[in-house]
């Protein structure tokens, strides 16, 4: 439906709603930009605190996504008219705590009564104008990382049905409530040459990954066995605790992607796992694909080297073993 509105034409707009990219960005001095975001959804866990938690963690990421520095948020609320007021307290902590962690300061909010919970928050973060880090800008040669494995989309459905098991959901709500914050840090001191970036989230893997080809006129290869996957994800695979948006998702992307002979059937679904404050997918400059594993776990974090950008093909993303 965005495709149909009237084109605003804003010179100070450096990404808008028609890239597709995680966040907006505004120019508004030679050497300042403002990024903006807005995310929020129904509970995905049972713990308020917990799902507060992993409803900031989400907003942020698309800031970090862009390369930027959170600054300030809004809440946004949608909560019952008769539920309980402590419940709603306690998904406010929740969200506080990663807004505290993240040195962002919720200035205000909005709130309305909705038979159905929903929580998050708009985020405005802050980046020079020449830092901007899209999904645009792969070039042939580099490598593909991801930053956070995959499967909470299913490892939540699992949660919603009752049938997840303990070191699941531990494993599910560390990754969703982990900032990206190191990463775009280190990415941000120009330790390593990225060249586009964008977070995993509700897209999945594939989606996400066939926004970037296409915004830098690539393709990629996808290495299967390196792709990393969480405790359990396979197994609410094979016991069919899917979500809608996982089938939404392939139905719409798979058309796209060329798999190998004997690539796990779990694993072609949990490539279109829609993510909740899922990883970055960033795309390294060949000179510098050794060095940034070794200075993402200098700053305490796994990056998975899981493919490798190409020239522009058919197939636009190929799955490889």
């Amino acid at each position: 439906m965005l495709g149909k509105l009237a084109r605003q034409h804003d010179p100070n707009v450096l990404v808008g709603f028609d890239r597709a990219d995680d966040a907006g960005v505004y120019q508004i001095a030679p050497d300042q930009a403002l990024v903006q975001t807005v995310d929020f959804f129904t509970p995905i866990v049972d713990d308020p605190y917990i799902f507060g938690q992993i409803a900031a963690t989400n907003a942020l990421s698309d800031v970090y996504a862009m390369g930027g520095k959170p600054l300030t948020a809004l809440a946004l609320v949608c909560f019952p008219e008769k539920a309980d007021l402590e419940i709603l307290e306690r998904i406010l902590a929740g969200g506080l705590s990663k807004m505290v962690e993240a040195g962002c300061t919720v200035i205000g909010g909005h709130s309305i009564r909705d038979e159905e919970t929903k929580f998050g928050y708009a985020v405005t973060g802050i980046v020079h104008p020449n830092k901007v880090l899209t999904n645009a800008g792969a070039k042939p040669g580099d490598a593909l990382f991801l930053t956070k494995a995959l499967g909470t989309g299913v490892i939540s459905t699992a949660i919603k049905k009752e049938k997840a098991e303990m070191a699941w959901v531990e494993a599910a709500v560390k990754s969703m409530t982990t900032l990206n914050k190191a990463v775009s840090e280190l990415i941000q001191r120009e330790e390593v040459h990225v060249t586009a970036m964008t977070d995993v989230t509700g897209f999945g893997l594939i989606g996400h990954a066939r926004e970037m080809a296409l915004a830098s006129n690539v393709s990629l290869r996808l290495y299967a066995n390196s792709i990393p996957i969480l405790p359990g994800a396979s197994e609410c695979v094979r016991a069919g605790y899917v979500p809608g948006g996982l089938n939404n998702n392939r139905d719409f992307a798979e058309c796209m992607v060329q798999y190998d002979p004997g690539i796990d059937n779990d694993l072609k679904a949990l490539l279109f796992d829609p993510q909740t404050a899922g990883g970055l997918l960033v795309s390294v400059s060949p000179v510098d694909s050794s060095n940034f594993p070794q200075a993402m776990a200098a700053a305490g974090w796994q990056a998975a080297r899981i493919g490798e950008v190409l020239p522009t093909s058919n197939p636009c993303i190929r799955v490889t073993r």
